[in-house]
Formats: C-alpha cells, structure tokens, sequence
C-alpha cells in the first residue's frame, strides 16, 4: 500500500495599497523612518528636510542597508523655480590607494551582484578594511540642507540621535538579516560584539514585543554630530577617532582623505521620453544607462492598449541588454536605500543612500559605533580601464534617483534599492508611468523582469501566462521567481507623485516587510 506524498507549502497573497495625501508624503524602506520624515513635513520642514530627517534614521534602524558610514546622491525637484538639481555624495578611493592593493585571482567572479566584476584574491574589494572607500554621506545631506533645506541641523537630527540611543529594533526581520550575515559579522570583532553578542544572532520576541539592540557608540556620534555641527565627521576628534581606527584595522583612509572630501551640487542628465521629462543623478550612477534604455524602448516599440504585453516585456529586455553592454564597457571615471518625499510646496526628492553591501565592509569603528562602507567593490579590479581602482577617484556605482516631470505639471520620485537591479526597476517603473499612464499603485505592483548585466532574464511569478511562455522559450536562462517576503531578485522601488492639482498618491514594492509611505499627521 502506497503512502501519498505529503507536501507543506505556503501561499501568500501580499499588497501594500498606495497612499493618497493633500499634504505631503514620504516612502522609505522602513517604518519608524518614514513616519519621522512625515513629522518633519507637519512640523512645516520641507522635502529637503524631510529626506534629510528620514535618511538619518534608516541609518539606525537598517543598518545592513545605509548609514552615515557611506553615501548617496539626491536628485530634487524644487518648484518655485522649476529647477532639477542633483546633490552628489558617492564614496570616492582614498588618496592612497592603488590597483595592486586588488590583485585578481585568475578565475571567477566576485561574491557580490555589483557588477560581476574579475575576482580578487581574498575578496578584500568586498569586506574588510581595503573595501572602504571615503565616506561622504554627512557632507553630503549637510550641503542639501544648507542649498534648499529649512529647519535646523540639530532639529533634523534629533529623531535618529532617539532612535540610536534605544538601538536597533530587533523584529522578525532585522533578525533574519543579522541571523542571514552572520558568518560575515562574525569576521570583525566590533561588529560581532555588537550583532552577536552571545555569538548568535538576536531573535525577535515571539510574543510581539519590540526589542532593542544596542548599536556600540552610534548613539554618542550622534549626538556629537547634533551638537559640533556636521564638520566634526570630517575634523576634530570625531575625525581623527574615525581615522585612527579605520588604519588601525589596516585602512588607508586618512586625514587628509575625509578633510578635502568634496560634495557638488550638479545639474542632472536629462531626457525627453514619450512627451515627459526625465531627470537623473550624474554619470558616475545609472544615469546614463537607463537614459540608453529609454532611448532604445522609445526608438524601437510603440506601446498599445492600457498595459504591458508579451512585446513590451521583450522590447524591456533588449533596451535592457543594449544599456548594460554599453555601461560595463565605456563608463566610468548593493544593499542600498531609496527615499521617496514630496512636499505641499510641490518641492519633490528621490535620495538614495548606501554603505554599498549588507552591512558594508562588516567593520564598525569601536570609538565611533559607524558601519563602515564597502566602495571599493563598485571599482573594476583590472587595472587600466575607465573604472579602475585610482587614488582619489570615484567609482560607477549603481544608484539612480530620479524625478520625471509631465506636461500637465505632475511630478513623480522614482528610485530603488538592490544593487545593479535599480536601473532596470526604475527604467520599467518610468515606461509603466508613461506608456500605460498607470496609477502609482498600478505601477509599484506591475509584474517585472530583470537583466542586469548577464545573460540571465529574472521573471516576477505573477507576470501574465502567454508573456511568461514566450519569454521562457525566447531566453534560455530566463528564471521565474516568486514576489515573497525577501523580493532581492527585482529591487524595491519606491514611488510618489505629485499630481497636477495637487493631490499625492506614493507606493512602496510589496514584499518588503518594513516599508511605509507615511503622510504629515497620519503616521
């Protein structure tokens, strides 16, 4: 007698409405983040300082994602002039570094999705003290503030300072994460004290309870930052305590490095698609290849009816693969995270921020409590090329914050998190907003496809039969993967629209288990 096969399997059905505001709004990738950044817009903060605000605190509250530790660039949509400008912050290599501080180990790939780049002997682009590059994240949204903020440095800061004196919240969540990079934590004697204090992960209480792990000395840093003022990251004795324990775990960061660390504000590369206007950060980002995307999908498909079809989904796929080709071989000179804000002035920011990989480069600084980043791994290992490892330089990197603009006066934030899978999130999320003229809720729960770089087609699970089928048989590597409660395979994007009569509607990707578009009064 035969015994039937028993099987346990979960189905999940997950959505996460957009939220429609007359005042505002703000979508971060976590919670307590952007309900701070939606009481900076009620206490009558703008945008900027909303952004600002949140982006501060998703450095306590996430902190395998972004930190004060890394950097970012912020792409804003100030409306009393009707100007773009892009605040750029990216990590840059340290004066003294050099190729042969990276040299490739003769065969494979590196451990990270960045790039794809050649292997490097012992990984050392990818963890460890050799993969910080100079952090510029402080100087970065200090400039913003100063350009187009209007509230107080110490008034901006002070939710986050709360926030790192209570400590981490542990969920079912921030568990995982900490329980998924263990190995990796457990390399570094700072970061395995403070995550693995026990020498096991934390576990979230079963009975609901919000728990707090204590992050270090992050929470004196922030203080010291609310109190001495931005500077004192890049001078003084926070500086010099940065300093002297990045070389002291065999960094080449110095003094110099973090003193003539330069922030710009720039002017942002622009496109005209389908009658919109599209604005994105500088060269150094995705910029420039999801602008060849939309190129190629505008000179080469027309769309028809009120969605996407099997022949847009292989048009995105071709735009796609034409942009990467270009992106890997011509420019140059992670775990991130993506703000979405929009103000009842009209002014709009798309901030994206990063310590590059899951808890960066796994060092934290003992005098300080910061996770550091690890740039180094956006850089091409092999020496010689336009994005190769150069003293001083800065990399390519995967972020691309971006705003577009309509006819009519609707403005729309558009950004991600997810490594080198932002651009083509953020590149569908434009065509489904332009082609289809879809809702933003439409839109952040379309079906979408990923190529990043190889010759590998990710395909979300609920994307339409017959599209799937002639995918499948198009691509031979094509993988379909389900939109779960860990949705890595596709980039979560974050989306708000300001509309023409100046209603906002904002929606973050489903599966991602902390994020919330909040609005002023209603967190």
């Amino acid at each position: 007698m035969s015994k039937t096969k028993q099987t346990v399997q979960q189905n999940w059905t997950i959505r996460k409405p957009s939220i429609e505001s007359t005042s505002g709004l703000v979508a971060s990738q976590h919670y307590i983040a952007s309900d701070i950044g939606a009481d900076i817009l009620e206490q009558g903060g703008n945008a900027i300082d909303a952004a600002i605000a949140t982006g501060l605190a998703l450095g306590v509250v996430e902190p395998w994602m972004s930190g004060i530790g890394g950097g970012g660039y912020m792409t804003v949509y100030l409306a009393e002039t009707k100007q773009v400008k892009v605040v750029d912050f990216g990590m840059r290599a340290p004066f003294d570094s050099t190729a042969e501080d990276y040299p490739l180990a003769g065969e494979g790939t590196n451990a990270s999705d960045a790039f794809n780049w050649p292997k490097v002997t012992g990984d050392v682009n990818i963890h460890g003290p050799l993969s910080v590059a100079v952090p510029g994240y402080i100087k970065g949204i200090a400039l913003a503030l100063e350009q187009f903020g209007t509230l107080s440095w110490a008034s901006l800061i002070e939710p986050a300072c709360v926030e790192a004196e209570a400590g981490l919240p542990v969920d079912w969540f921030s568990s995982q994460k900490i329980n998924q990079w263990s190995r990796a934590l457990s390399t570094y004697e700072e970061t395995r004290k403070t995550y693995l204090a026990d020498g096991l992960p934390p576990v979230a209480d079963i009975e609901g309870y919000l728990k707090r792990l204590p992050l270090g000395n992050l929470a004196n840093t922030y203080r010291t930052l609310q109190n001495e003022g931005p500077d004192a990251y890049y001078t003084g004795p926070l500086g010099r305590s940065i300093v002297n324990d990045l070389q002291a775990a065999g960094s080449k960061i110095n003094e110099k490095d973090l003193r003539e660390y330069n922030v710009a504000i720039t002017d942002p590369l622009t496109t005209a698609y389908r009658g919109n206007q599209f604005y994105v950060s500088g060269p150094l980002t995705a910029g420039p290849s999801i602008i060849h995307a939309l190129q190629k999908l505008e000179q080469n498909y027309a769309p028809r009816g009120d969605g996407p079809d099997t022949e847009t989904y292989q048009a995105y796929v071709e735009s796609l693969r034409s942009a990467y080709a270009d992106r890997l071989a011509n420019l140059g000179e992670g775990n991130t995270s993506h703000i979405c804000v929009a103000d009842s002035e009209g002014n709009v920011v798309s901030l994206t921020q990063t310590i590059m990989s899951a808890f960066g480069s796994r060092i934290m600084l003992p005098g300080s409590g910061i996770l550091m980043n690890n740039g180094m791994m956006w850089f091409d290992p092999t020496p010689g090329g336009p994005n190769s490892v150069v003293g001083g330089r800065r990399p390519l990197c995967n972020m691309c914050p971006s705003i577009l603009t309509e006819p009519d006066g609707s403005v729309t934030a558009i950004g991600a998190c997810g490594g080198r899978k932002i651009f083509p999130a953020v590149f569908q999320l434009t065509s489904f907003l332009s082609d289809f003229e879809m809702s933003v809720d439409s839109a952040v729960h379309e079906a979408r496809i990923d190529v990043s770089g190889t010759e590998k087609v990710a395909i979300m699970d609920h994307i339409a039969a017959k599209t799937l089928n002639h995918l499948e048989a198009q691509y031979p590597q094509s993988l379909v993967l389900p939109n779960g409660v860990s949705p890595n395979p596709f980039a979560l994007p974050q989306v708000i629209r300001r509309k023409s009569d100046g209603q906002f509607e904002g929606g973050a990707f489903v599966p991602s288990p902390h994020a919330k578009v909040s609005a002023p009064g209603n967190s």
